[in-house]
């Protein structure tokens, strides 16, 4: 997205993910005869995820990511499942967390502060405003997992199935919007083309089947884990692409994170003595 900036604007960056998205999704459906649903039902939740899950994330963090860095928006997004957390079990009662869980989402904050390094100094020339869009967008993020849990379990669906008809039906709302939001001027080279096909293709198409698969079996506030990973790759990205330093708290901060991740996943099968 950061890349991609620099010669598209935030609703283009949304708009090309989310059409390439689907375009790549489609082919999978079509290469295996999958079905689409019927039940006017299913296509109203799907067009509520549509929303929440795609385009007005999408269009916060593209926007966002002008006054921020991508390395603070890739930490931010880590807080997904403190999102999905608070909405499956104080909002759609859909999931109740064991102990072991809460201590791996607050063994996963305290990974992510390490990487932070608030000690150090917090950056506050960084706009507030869009900092809050970015935690905003991990809200809608936590929200969609949840609803997903609660209305959208049963519809029968393939992951795969699912994740062209979210994808799909958030492409077509901004196609709809394209007068109002995406005819403005580009400025085009190979690294921001680049930069939008694999956004599109491989994070918004590819991707989306794995988080379908993952959630299924995990459960929205196990699957939303996952995004603690982010800031350990946003500091990778950050050293290898744009020549940044790496200060001993990123790797330490990165095993803290992958601690909480089993912790939240329930994989060390911790038990108390008797």
């Amino acid at each position: 997205m950061k890349v991609a900036l620099g010669g598209v604007s935030p609703a283009q960056v949304a708009w090309t993910r989310l059409v390439l998205g689907t375009l790549t999704l489609g082919l999978f459906v079509l290469a295996r005869r999958e079905r689409l649903p019927r039940r006017l039902r299913v296509w109203g939740h799907m067009l509520v995820l549509a929303v929440t899950f795609c385009v007005i994330p999408f269009l916060l963090f593209s926007w966002a990511q002008q006054h921020v860095t991508s390395g603070l928006a890739s930490i931010y997004n880590a807080t997904t499942p403190i999102m999905t957390a608070i909405m499956a079990w104080a909002v759609f009662r859909v999931e109740k967390l064991k102990p072991v869980q809460i201590a791996g989402i607050l063994v996963g904050i305290a990974g992510v502060m390490v990487i932070i390094a608030p000690w150090q100094g917090l950056d506050l020339a960084q706009s507030l405003i869009a900092q809050l869009a970015i935690l905003g967008a991990t809200a809608c993020y936590g929200f969609s997992l949840a609803y997903m849990r609660r209305f959208a379990s049963d519809t029968g669906m393939s992951a795969l199935v699912f994740s062209f008809l979210n994808i799909g039906l958030a492409a077509v709302i901004m196609v709809l919007l394209t007068p109002l939001i995406a005819l403005t001027p580009v400025t085009l080279d190979v690294w921001i083309v680049l930069s939008l096909v694999l956004l599109g293709c491989l994070g918004t198409g590819v991707a989306y089947i794995w988080n379908q698969n993952v959630l299924r079996a995990w459960g929205p506030t196990r699957a939303s884990t996952v995004t603690y990973i982010t800031p350990v790759v946003g500091v990778v990205l950050g050293v290898v692409l744009l020549g940044e330093h790496l200060s001993w708290n990123e790797p330490v901060g990165a095993a803290v994170v992958f601690l909480g991740i089993l912790l939240a996943q329930d994989r060390l099968h911790l038990r108390a003595r008797t």
